[in-house]
């Protein structure tokens, strides 16, 4: 995923109301951001951090800027914006970057399934099989560790269920975890945070549902997915 034009760096004031952020720039003035994370981002919003935001151009957009990387922990960065996961996820897919879900004719987004008025984030499809793949968006880091989710979660734990349930009508089912952190080495569930996502996410594997994370690379050029990493469950 590229950006054209490249990102422009500020200075973290603050993050408010969940969807807003200060910052300053290298000039000395400061801009609010739209904040695209619907999460508590733990140890993504340190006042002081160096951040990285777009611009829309959109002049009729009340903030046209938005927030999408930030500096975190010793040399490493994240990427905050949730709504850039799905489409990191269908690019690597259709770049054949991820091999484990190759072999299928086309990829649909965002198409309704499930009994719990759920929609799936892609859902890949050829004669033989469909496979369903939840994308979340990991930004957590603790040390080396990578966790999910940062808040608690019982959206997440639905979807969970939903994917059991494809898994029992015999299709594929696959949690992935987009991992937008560019420190981390394993990816876990948050236990500490959420104890009862961690025994869903158990139980769901269980069942059959494959849970897969790969790591994201990222600059003010671009962020791509780069490279799987382990899951410990």
């Amino acid at each position: 995923m590229k950006f054209d034009p490249p990102l422009i760096q500020g200075t973290l004031i603050k993050r408010y109301k969940r969807f807003l952020a200060d910052i300053r720039l290298p000039d000395g003035s400061e801009l609010t951001l739209h904040c695209p994370n619907t999460g508590s981002m733990k140890n993504c919003n340190e006042p002081g951090s160096k951040v990285w935001f777009s611009d829309s151009e959109n002049p009729k957009r009340k903030y046209r800027h938005t927030w999408e990387i930030v500096a975190v922990g010793e040399n490493a960065l994240a990427g905050i914006n949730t709504g850039r996961a799905n489409a990191l996820v269908k690019e690597a897919i259709e770049a054949g970057t991820i091999s484990e879900l190759q072999g299928y004719s086309t990829i649909r987004s965002e198409v309704k399934y499930g009994e719990e008025n759920s929609r799936i984030d892609l859902l890949l499809e050829s004669p033989q099989q469909h496979c369903y793949v939840e994308i979340k968006n990991l930004t957590l880091g603790e040390g080396d560790i990578g966790y999910f989710p940062d808040a608690v979660t019982e959206r997440g734990r639905k979807h969970l269920r939903e994917l059991e349930a494809m898994v029992q009508q015999g299709h594929r089912a696959v949690l992935f975890f987009c991992v937008q952190h560019t420190g981390v080495t394993v990816a876990k569930p948050a236990d500490h945070i959420d104890p009862k996502y961690g025994e869903a996410l158990r139980h769901a594997h269980a069942a059959g549902v494959e849970i897969m994370a790969w790591q994201c690379d990222m600059n003010a050029h671009e962020i791509r997915v780069a490279r799987p990493l382990p899951v410990e469950l």
